[in-house]
């Protein structure tokens, strides 16, 4: 199985560092999700502020309608955007994890 107690410590190093490596893509990935849904959270408050001090300004029904519809209208464009954006950035994050061990498992032909 093992040829040495050198080839088993060696084998434990090399973990050992590829869990440091591990953790240091998620711990850097995660930090980079938080950032983007926390900038988009912002800018969706800003956002909805915007619509209702419009909505407020309005003076006709039509206008209150138009002022909805255009604000539902972005949110859902924009929350669809930060949906497929973060989805990446998670996909993203998995491969950079998963980099430190692809020289494990024997490729596939």
């Amino acid at each position: 199985m093992f040829a040495s107690v050198e080839d088993l410590q060696k084998i434990a190093k090399d973990n050992a560092e590829n869990a440091q490596k591990v953790f240091g893509s998620l711990s850097k990935g995660l930090q980079t999700i938080a950032a983007e849904i926390g900038d988009y959270s912002k800018k969706s408050f800003e956002d909805g502020s915007v619509a209702l001090e419009q909505l407020a300004g309005a003076k006709t029904l039509d206008k209150v309608v138009e002022i909805q519809s255009g604000y539902a209208k972005k949110a859902y464009e924009g929350f669809v955007a930060q949906s497929t954006k973060v989805g990446e950035l998670y996909v993203d994050l998995a491969k950079e994890m998963a980099k430190p061990f692809e020289g494990l498992m024997p490729k596939a032909k």
